[in-house]
């Protein structure tokens, strides 16, 4: 599978590093307050597990199933909630946690979602930003590293369910998904 890669655009150092820093910077930003982590499955798995590692305050985690790829390589623009919640978020402070936020279609509507249920506040942290896909206007709250637009797997991200268990962010050589 590692053939399969034509560059990695972040290595395993780095993901660690990022997600030290965003851990650090969220246990300030939210001191004093317990706020719940929303995985955003099944890319959010590593990110989440590793980030929430660093950070230094009750955290609440729950998991959302959402997808708007169906298998391709891009978005299909109809978001699908294939699992919901399982807690109620009314008054609470939500983080979001994003592998990736491309479009932005995905997490508008979670967003958008989560304000209706009452939510306190909602924020997003993402590993990865690609601003180069967006269709709307949106930048995260929180971002590991800005990437170009490119088809990337890897550490959670994936192409027809695989290559989520790279411990890197690579791009996908073109003739994996042109063939």
């Amino acid at each position: 599978m590692h053939n399969d890669i034509d560059k990695i655009l972040v290595n395993e150092q780095e993901i660690a590093q990022i997600c030290q820093n965003l851990g650090k910077q969220i246990t300030h930003d939210y001191q004093g307050k317990r706020p719940i982590l929303v995985g955003l499955l099944k890319g959010c798995i590593p990110f989440m597990s590793d980030l929430s590692r660093h950070i230094g305050l009750y955290v609440d985690m729950e998991f959302m199933a959402v997808s708007s790829y169906h298998g391709g390589i891009s978005t299909s623009g109809d978001v699908k909630i294939r699992k919901d919640l399982d807690i109620s978020i009314a008054d609470r402070d939500v983080l979001i946690v994003e592998d990736i936020v491309d479009t932005a279609s995905t997490i508008m509507t979670i967003i958008n979602l989560f304000r209706h249920r009452g939510a306190a506040s909602v924020k997003v942290v993402t590993l990865l930003d690609k601003p180069g896909g967006r269709i709307h206007d949106f930048t995260p709250d929180y971002i590991g590293k800005t990437i170009p637009k490119a088809f990337v797997v890897g550490y959670g991200l994936d192409y027809d369910e695989l290559y989520r268990n790279l411990p890197y962010v690579g791009v996908l050589k073109p003739k994996v998904y042109n063939d």
